[in-house]
């Protein structure tokens, strides 16, 4: 019965033009009707509790039972983190205002929520005097890159400031990020983060993925926004895979094909430092046991930007190019 509950909701949710067009692409490379993958994926809507969408990710279009069995998808990861983060405790990771207040200490970036952007003047001066040139605007509650805006510092006044964050809606706007030359060197359009998956168990915390999120034309590095990401060796840091969209019709990358700066190799800049960020972030919201951590290096060392207690299972699985439901089962 949930899963028809699920059906209905990815019926509601999914862009038709997105769904046709990946029907079209997954015909022409499987040789299969439109209809019959059609048919398909509804069928493993139920059989896999997965996502209509997830099936053209999956690549389910050309894998057998066996592989499809593999895959976590949208249905498996919502019951998985729903578990590991109950929704009392993820209100913190889902509010950045409160986020941002709770984790004061993992990051140096100066913010302001709307209400102050309007009440103090000198601050607001003072914020858009920041080193970066740059400010983000954000909404409180914005997910995958959405209710984000990058601006440049001379575009506003504090009183157009404020006046700019009420008519987008914006809840807080924070400092650019200044980033570290050699992940400015590996894509200079936006910041690229470093996705850290955590899981917590009596105070014990284990990494279970690590992912580098690596931009393209584009002032965020989410994969749903159209960019990259790449398996990080979490023992290393050094990138060990090509570059992966979420769009199925691109191919994928082993050089970044703005700045042609290759992609497997890459050496992540302070991961030590990561990966003991990620860990002392973890202990730090012990009532939410699953978490993505997202990092920025910065020329002085990692910095925080959010946590993700709903972390994203094509930012995880795609990039390795197999499912890892596995591992799921493992830490249940």
């Amino acid at each position: 019965m949930m899963r028809l509950v699920y059906l209905l909701y990815y019926l509601r949710q999914t862009p038709p033009a997105k769904l046709g067009r990946f029907l079209r692409y997954a015909s022409e490379v499987s040789g299969r009707s439109r209809f019959v993958l059609l048919c398909d994926a509804v069928g493993s809507v139920f059989r896999y509790n997965i996502s209509l969408l997830d099936y053209f990710h999956f690549r389910f279009y050309r894998r057998g039972r066996a592989q499809r069995l593999k895959w976590a998808g949208t249905g498996t990861l919502y019951e998985f983190q729903l578990r590991m983060n109950p929704r009392g405790a993820r209100e913190v990771l889902e509010d950045k205002v409160l986020f941002l207040e709770h984790f004061r200490d993992f990051y140096r970036r100066k913010w302001m929520a709307v209400e102050e952007v309007a009440a103090d003047v000198g601050k607001v001066e003072q914020l858009l005097g920041n080193p970066s040139g740059r400010v983000v605007f954000k909404g409180r509650r914005g997910q995958a890159g959405r209710e984000v805006e990058v601006a440049g510092c001379g575009a506003f006044t504090p009183a157009e400031m404020v006046a700019y964050m009420r008519k987008k809606r914006f809840g807080l706007v924070e400092e650019g990020v200044l980033q570290h030359p050699l992940m400015t060197a590996l894509s200079p359009s936006g910041l690229n983060t470093v996705r850290l998956i955590t899981h917590l168990v009596d105070g014990e915390v284990t990494l279970v993925g690590a992912r580098l999120r690596i931009s393209v034309h584009s002032p965020v590095d989410n994969m749903a926004a159209g960019n990259m990401a790449a398996v990080v060796d979490m023992a290393t840091g050094r990138v060990s895979g090509p570059g992966v969209y979420s769009d199925i019709t691109r191919k994928n990358e082993t050089v970044h094909p703005v700045t042609g700066h290759p992609i497997p190799g890459f050496m992540v800049p302070f991961w030590q430092e990561c990966t003991d960020l990620a860990v002392r972030a973890a202990r730090h919201t012990p009532g939410n046991r699953s978490v993505g951590w997202d990092i920025a290096i910065t020329p002085m060392g990692p910095e925080l930007i959010e946590g993700n207690h709903n972390w994203c299972k094509l930012l995880w699985q795609l990039p390795a190019g197999e499912g890892l439901k596995s591992q799921l089962d493992a830490l249940v």
